[in-house]
């Protein structure tokens, strides 16, 4: 119950978080568009228009982990291979953007991002890797047994 609501609460705020920093990028955009001079030479309207792509594509991503955590909460089942690959690298950005935002923004914008950085952590250590048996496209039966030991079945010795 608590690993659905944990991926589930992570899922709502990864929507707000990729809509209020779509709406952020989207006023600097035009902040930068509306100036009249350049910095070191930089076009307004280039920096402008990188600011909007800059800002959905970091929407998009955000979506896209927001989709896989809705998908897990639903499923109750652990993330796949891609799934963690996404939410891992979630994870680790949320983790940068975390340190730079103190100094920057303030400290209600890093405890914000610890936050969502918390319920990524939670949804990967909550929901264990599973193993894979069977088929080798990845569609066989999930299997959660632990892994043999590293050095093999342990066997008495006799003097």
């Amino acid at each position: 119950m608590l690993r659905r609501l944990v991926a589930g609460l992570a899922a709502v705020v990864l929507v707000v978080e990729a809509a209020v920093l779509v709406l952020v990028h989207i006023v600097l955009g035009r902040t930068t568009a509306n100036q009249s001079m350049s910095i070191a030479g930089s076009d307004p309207e280039v920096m402008s228009k990188a600011t909007y792509a800059m800002g959905a594509g970091m929407g998009a991503f955000l979506v896209l982990c927001a989709v896989l955590a809705a998908v897990t909460a639903l499923r109750d089942r652990p993330p796949g291979r891609f799934a963690r690959v996404v939410l891992i690298g979630a994870a680790v950005v949320h983790a940068v953007l975390g340190i730079l935002v103190v100094g920057l923004v303030g400290w209600a914008a890093f405890a914000t991002l610890m936050l969502i950085l918390c319920l990524l952590v939670l949804i990967l250590t909550l929901y264990p890797a599973a193993r894979r048996t069977g088929d080798t496209d990845g569609g066989g039966p999930v299997e959660d047994t632990p892994p043999p030991p590293p050095f093999g079945e342990l066997k008495p010795t006799s003097p």
